[in-house]
């Protein structure tokens, strides 16, 4: 899935059509999720798709991101692409933040499936493999 984005505000928040590309990229993972018999992974699927769309929108400074799911080797692999260089980092935030804590979230969800997450080697791409349930192919 392709879609353009609205030009990055620097971590600012985000315009309404890209919330609403954010809401859509969720839809298509919960559906895909459900399609595959793998609707024990929706919830933290979704919330990890939320998290690194969302942080493409806001960090990337480009103008599309590209989601994309695949399921291979026991793992469901998910990965975006926003096109512009540089890593992303987990921060350590204050208890009463009201944000940084997206990248936190993704660690903590992909450890609890069994996987792992990164960046590419130019830091465009970022992704995050969940292991299936039931050590599913």
């Amino acid at each position: 899935m392709c879609f353009e984005i609205s030009l990055g505000r620097a971590g600012g928040d985000i315009a309404e059509d890209d919330a609403r590309r954010v809401q859509m990229a969720r839809r298509v993972t919960a559906a895909r999720l459900r399609y595959c018999g793998l609707e024990s992974l929706v919830d933290d699927a979704t919330l990890i798709v939320s998290e690194l769309v969302t942080n493409s929108i806001q960090h990337s400074g480009g103008t599309r991101i590209t989601f994309v799911l695949t399921v291979d080797g026991g793992f469901l692999r998910i990965s975006v692409h926003d096109e512009m260089p540089g890593r992303p980092v987990v921060c350590n935030t204050d208890d009463d933040a009201e944000r940084g804590r997206g990248l936190f979230l993704v660690q903590c969800l992909t450890a609890a499936h069994g996987g792992t997450w990164g960046t590419s080697n130019d830091g465009a791409t970022t992704w995050c493999n969940l292991a299936l349930p039931g050590g599913r192919p």
